[in-house]
């Protein structure tokens, strides 16, 4: 049935201003979406905007034959699903808002269970709704039923990218073709009906010191005198050492405070308790999928055949614990005891539109590493860091000097094996800039410039701080694709 259209036109009042289709406001939010704490500064508020309702796309029967688009004026998609809000709308979840970074060009994964159950299963993000995958798969005859309906990723990660790409091709008919809406709109559930959870079990994990600008601010701070703060080897290789793949936590999980040794410069001994110097580390995860042989390196043109896709990490970091600790085997206990990560895994080809070349390299690579004449296989994320809310950062992937395709090839150059649900953190991603720094060691100076935040001075964090992480990409015809935010909130230990 072709679509119907009818306009109606009110008038509300909206109180937050942004830049969205071409008017100039405040600055959207990382993720993607538009949001009233993006910037520094609270915004102003504005005068009121027309916005029109539009029945588009409607069967008999169907339970969303409204909704409300905006006319004229400022206007954003927060505003939109406010006017919904108070108009007693329920948000259609096929009747994406223009623009909307979640839609059916990005589909990231996650594993979801629906309020008061306890039954876990794969769910995709589209819009503000997850999708049923596993019983779309079933009410539509997939024959990837039985990969979507587990309680983890992990079977869909090792089935290999062929699989891969025909499940996402599935998926991205069923939620665009009107003849499936019938079917796959009751399996669409609000997100906030839904409780998420870790979308896959980690088996090993690894972090690297891939970002040039975090290395020499570190550098700085910790070896001032040094004629190069770049140590010798830093140039030829992807630094990175072997996490703990058991504290590996889904977003919105508290992080408890760490307790352990720790000593300052001037103290006789070291004493033990909590982390006076708490921090963070934002992030991008890799998920490897097909696992390797041991004793087989994977070059670097096979990363595509091996990892999945990529998700926002938190790393978060106990700066005194490990300043005592790390000389001469590296970090322990100071990075051991969290890492956070996005409850959505945003799958590779979704990133095709966002894929750049990596900084010029300034030494001559070993052929193992050597990307000279490969694909891009940099990303153009924008990260944001938001303390309590208020934005702090926003770290430029893009400058990233090692890839995570030269990270993979590093990590199994010995022989090293790759297992299903491996994980490699890019390590801290820094840009060149004082406000796209992507730790407080760096956004402080080591604590000697403390930030300004609306609740107080922040050298390090304390017990009650809200980190959260959000990003974009570039995506296909100029819009976004959003990443899943990765949160956390410090609790006493």
């Amino acid at each position: 049935m072709p679509p119907h259209r009818f306009e109606i036109t009110h008038r509300f009042e909206i109180t937050h201003r942004f830049e969205i289709m071409g008017r100039t406001v405040n600055r959207p939010g990382a993720d993607g979406r538009t949001s009233g704490t993006a910037g520094r500064n609270a915004p102003p508020a504005r005068p009121p905007c027309r916005f029109r309702q539009v029945s588009r796309n409607v069967w008999p029967g169907s339970p969303h034959p409204r909704d409300i688009r905006p006319v004229s004026g400022d206007h954003d998609m927060a505003s939109i699903r406010e006017c919904r809000k108070e108009r007693q709308y329920p948000m259609p979840p096929f009747d994406l808002p223009e623009g909307d970074p979640f839609g059916p060009h990005n589909l990231p994964y996650g594993v979801f269970s629906l309020s008061g159950s306890i039954g876990r299963t794969i769910g995709v993000r589209f819009g503000d709704h997850v999708l049923d995958a596993g019983a779309a798969a079933r009410a539509l005859g997939s024959p990837h039923a039985e990969l979507l309906s587990v309680p983890t990723l992990n079977p869909l990660l090792a089935a290999g990218r062929a699989v891969w790409s025909q499940v996402r091709r599935l998926l991205t008919e069923w939620l665009t073709d009107p003849a499936h809406r019938p079917t796959v709109e009751p399996l669409l559930h609000p997100l906030s009906a839904v409780s998420l959870h870790l979308p896959f079990e980690v088996a090993d994990y690894v972090d690297f010191y891939s970002s040039e600008h975090h290395a020499r601010n570190a550098g700085a701070i910790f070896r001032p005198d040094a004629d190069d703060t770049l140590l010798a080897n830093w140039k030829h290789l992807p630094i990175g050492y072997h996490g703990r793949a058991g504290t590996v936590v889904v977003s919105g999980t508290d992080v408890v405070r760490p307790s352990g040794q720790r000593k300052a410069p001037s103290d006789p001994a070291p004493v033990f308790g909590p982390s006076v110097r708490l921090d963070i580390e934002a992030e991008v995860g890799f998920v490897v999928g097909v696992p390797s042989k041991q004793g087989t390196p994977v070059a670097l043109a096979d990363y595509r055949e091996h990892v999945f896709g990529l998700c926002l990490l938190n790393d978060w970091s106990a700066r005194d614990i490990q300043a005592w600790e790390y000389v001469p085997l590296g970090p322990f206990l100071g990075k051991s005891f969290a890492t956070s990560v996005s409850a959505w895994i945003t799958p590779l080809e979704a990133l095709d539109e966002a894929r750049t070349t990596p900084p010029q390299r300034t030494h001559p690579l070993l052929p193992y590493l050597d990307d000279s004449h490969a694909e891009p296989a940099g990303y153009d994320l924008r990260i944001s860091i938001a303390v309590n809310g208020h934005v702090v950062s926003e770290p430029p992937f893009s400058t990233m000097y090692w890839t995570a395709a030269q990270q993979l090839a590093h990590l199994t150059v010995n022989g090293a094996s790759l297992r299903t649900g491996d994980l490699y953190g890019s390590g801290t991603v820094s840009g060149p800039n004082p406000d796209q720094l992507g730790s407080l060691l760096e956004l402080t100076w080591n604590g000697r410039d403390p930030l300004e935040l609306p609740d107080g001075k922040r050298a390090f964090l304390e017990d009650g701080d809200v980190v959260t992480l959000s990003a974009w990409a570039p995506g296909p015809d100029g819009l976004r694709v959003g990443l899943g935010e990765v949160s956390g909130r410090v609790v006493a230990g």
